[in-house]
């Protein structure tokens, strides 16, 4: 099968601003937009084949009539698509938040956790992240500094710049700050435990809700050991190709591709899919005689059964696999 736009499914949760539908090419009527889902076959939503034959059809669907020859070898061990890909516009600071582990998850939410990456776009002076406890916590202080307002006092404040990589495993305290773009690659699941949210309302009027208690069962208390920041090492391939290594785990591996006037070529060989996000620029996807073209925040899905492709132009993509085991 050849390569795919794909459409998102667009979130408007009140911490979102514009700038998705301003730099990224989104278009919806929602605002404030604070996450697309590029790439999803999660039921709280879905992304949709945008070209193709199969233009019009739901992910999920698709993914249900090609099973492997669509993701590939690699997802068989797996009873479910891998990861979630979003672009998320944080125009105001997120909950402190924690994921619960996959055997948590499993236990009591019928569900699989969240191990996530973030790879900061863009980021105003000034932005920060919430990473892990500043010390070994008690849960009693954290009950105590959520009802006094003070629960950010307890985390690690990080600055964060553009291309900046963050590394969050299940279990890590953490919160989005203000004035940041992303790209989020995550494990396929909608499971977040909100510690924190500055006492903010929903559309409802009503204090949006808390996950304390369950927080307080998944979360790691102790400090995050070493640099949230995972090692990256850049592979340039020649022809204007450099290929960068940003964070890889048991359901994601993630690489960061820089084409200046390049050309970088590979091969679907039915062991994995491959989604493209275009962060930068504009790229083209040639693949069996057809091309695709991608501008900043546009999409693709690259079958496992694809064959060999190329992505040439000049610009930037964020590329995700599943990693060899």
């Amino acid at each position: 099968m050849e390569p795919f736009k794909l459409i998102p499914a667009y979130k408007d949760y009140l911490w979102g601003g514009s700038r998705l539908r301003d730099e990224y090419h989104k278009e919806t009527g929602l605002f404030p937009l604070a996450e697309s889902w590029e790439l999803s076959c999660h039921p709280d939503g879905p992304s949709v084949v945008g070209s193709g034959p199969c233009a019009g059809t739901s992910f999920p669907e698709l993914l249900s009539r090609r099973g492997e020859s669509l993701c590939g070898a690699r997802c068989a061990r797996l009873p479910f698509f891998p990861v979630l890909i979003k672009l998320i516009d944080a125009k105001a600071p997120l909950s402190i938040q924690v994921h619960p582990s996959d055997g948590y998850a499993l236990e009591h939410e019928h569900s699989y956790g969240k191990t996530e990456m973030w790879l900061i776009l863009d980021a105003e002076p000034g932005s920060y992240i919430y990473y892990g406890t500043a010390r070994e916590l008690q849960k009693d202080e954290v009950r105590a500094a959520v009802a006094a307002g003070t629960m950010e006092r307890l985390l690690q404040k990080r600055a964060v710049r553009p291309g900046d990589v963050v590394f969050i495993p299940a279990g890590t305290l953490h919160a989005l700050g203000e004035g940041v773009v992303l790209c989020e690659i995550q494990q396929n699941s909608n499971l977040t435990y909100r510690v924190y949210d500055y006492n903010r309302r929903g559309k409802d009027g009503k204090l949006r809700e808390l996950h304390l208690e369950k927080a307080l069962e998944v979360a790691d208390l102790h400090p995050a050991a070493g640099s949230f920041a995972p090692k990256r090492e850049a592979q340039e391939l020649g022809g204007g190709a450099i290929v960068t290594g940003l964070a890889a785990c048991e359901y994601f591996r993630v690489r960061r591709l820089a084409l200046s006037h390049g050309r970088y070529e590979a091969a679907a060989d039915g062991q994995t899919f491959c989604c493209v996000v275009c962060i930068g620029g504009e790229v083209e996807l040639v693949c069996g005689g057809e091309t695709l073209t991608l501008r900043k925040g546009e999409s693709a899905f690259i079958p496992a059964d694809a064959g060999t492709y190329a992505l040439c132009g000049s610009g930037e993509c964020v590329l995700t696999e599943m990693p060899e085991q």
